[in-house]
């Protein structure tokens, strides 16, 4: 059972790990981590499960003159949604689109590149997926994933987080088919104060976990 607080990813991914062993079996099941943070929890997780881990990356779209606001996102597999309601609302050309879909698409192949290191996406298509991430606050990006994963053809997508707030859950049960979250504490102002160790999660950190899973998973070479 979880505790009020985590020692650590590692802690929180052991945790959520036998969470998600208590409630199903999964075979066939794919694990997509939101980096950077969500790798740690992730691999423990797909250790866990016997499963491939990758990352699911994913940039969210903003709308020109106001990049707060996501008109849409672009994801790992070449997908892109759009809030075409808002678009039409807002005017934006499809030329603005394309330049601001072409600048996040450089960074998100830039990661992909830095993180996979030559290795191909782990398959999702016809899979359950569950897609993990620290822990969630607003869940923004993790619902434009979500969006996003459903172009991928999986076969059913799980959100697995340790801590969220229950607010969040219910935004995301909207989306995902099931909802797995360890902490829906009420009093919730950050992800951080969950842990006691919450140091950034670095790059390299994220390629030795990933090189990590595809020697205990040898599809994506």
């Amino acid at each position: 059972m979880a505790q009020d607080r985590f020692l650590d990813r590692q802690d929180a991914g052991r945790q959520l790990a036998a969470r998600l062993l208590e409630r199903h079996d999964w075979p066939d099941t794919t694990v997509l981590a939101l980096p950077r943070g969500g790798v740690p929890v992730a691999y423990e997780v797909a250790y866990a499960l016997r499963a491939p881990l990758d990352v699911f990356l994913v940039r969210k779209l903003g709308l020109p003159g106001h990049e707060e606001v996501a008109m849409g996102a672009i994801a790992s597999g070449g997908v892109r949604v759009l809030n075409e309601d808002l678009v039409r609302r807002a005017g934006v050309s499809e030329p603005s689109i394309a330049a601001v879909e072409e600048r996040e698409q450089a960074e998100l192949a830039r990661r992909e590149r830095a993180y996979r290191e030559g290795r191909t996406p782990a398959p999702v298509e016809g899979r359950t997926v569950l897609l993990i991430d620290d822990g969630v606050a607003t869940g923004a990006t993790l619902r434009a994933g979500l969006q996003a994963l459903r172009a991928l053809s999986p076969a059913r997508v799980v959100v697995a987080v340790p801590v969220a707030p229950p607010e969040t859950c219910r935004l995301l049960e909207t989306q995902a088919d099931e909802v797995i979250c360890l902490l829906t504490p009420r009093d919730f102002m950050a992800v951080g104060q969950f842990y006691a160790d919450f140091h950034q999660t670095t790059d390299d950190e994220v390629r030795d976990l990933l090189t990590r899973a595809a020697s205990l998973h040898p599809t994506q070479e």
